[in-house]
């Protein structure tokens, strides 16, 4: 079986495969101070609960956009799984040219996620997370990355309004019954949440007129936020949370052969 390890700044993602058919998929907060040891124990434990052991993994992929802990699932895949994991990279071939300036300066979560989104979905693509940063990856309708945007997270938007404001508090980030709040928490919710609705659309609605084959464009979401915003956002056509792990398989296949 393959697992794949998507590590990001706010969670990580575990993926089991067998064949192309994921099994399994797991969920766990990015805690930086962790040991090899102790996400071990995290992963010794999930595997456990579905009857699996760290024998049954055949290999490993991984993907990181948090330094520090890349060496950390390192080890711990040498040390529990007895296997190297394969650990993305901007030079990899990967099926998916990095059209841009500075191809190492792009997190390997996107080139991973645009990969996938291309095979599902075809291109031209504009591939929104909404995680701890809202990023825009665009594909090109021959499957090439030509570039993105990134945009402050809805939770970072919230936190830096009522850090900042001595007068106005964290609220929950749900929809306000109307543009027009009534109250304190429905005006931060309207500027927090269909704001950062403007700031999508806007950005879409530009990139569409920088791309070639527009009329065709996808626009693709994933994240930890996107079931919030995606019911809110008609340009939205597609949700798929899944998007890191399946280009990890799609890397990890390419990379084998």
């Amino acid at each position: 079986m393959l697992l794949a390890i998507d590590i990001s700044n706010t969670n990580i993602k575990f993926g089991l495969y067998h064949s192309a058919t994921m099994q399994h998929r797991w969920v766990v907060s990015t805690v930086r101070q962790r040991t090899a040891d102790e996400y071990a124990m995290v992963l010794g434990e999930l595997l456990r609960h579905v009857g699996h052991s760290y024998e049954n993994i055949d290999d490993i992929i991984m993907s990181s956009v948090v330094p520090p802990l890349t060496p950390v699932f390192q080890d711990m895949a040498l040390r529990y799984c007895g296997k190297e994991a394969l650990t993305i990279s901007h030079d990899m071939d990967l099926g998916i040219g990095l059209q841009i300036d500075n191809p190492w300066e792009l997190g390997t979560d996107r080139i991973v996620t645009s990969l996938a989104a291309y095979h599902l979905y075809g291109g031209p693509a504009i591939i929104i997370a909404f995680s701890t940063a809202t990023t825009f990856d665009v594909v090109s309708a021959e499957g090439n990355f030509i570039g993105g945007a990134i945009a402050p997270g809805l939770v970072i938007s919230a936190e830096a309004l009522s850090s900042a404001a001595s007068r106005l508090y964290r609220v929950d980030l749900t929809p306000p019954r109307s543009a027009l709040g009534k109250n304190t928490a429905e005006n931060m919710q309207s500027g927090i949440i269909y704001g950062h609705v403007g700031l999508v659309q806007g950005l879409i609605g530009r990139i569409r007129k920088e791309i070639p084959e527009a009329d065709d464009l996808k626009v693709i979401a994933h994240g930890g936020l996107a079931q919030l915003m995606a019911p809110i956002i008609p340009e939205i056509q597609h949700v798929n949370q899944y998007l890191p792990l399946e280009g990890l398989r799609l890397a990890y296949t390419r990379l084998k052969k």
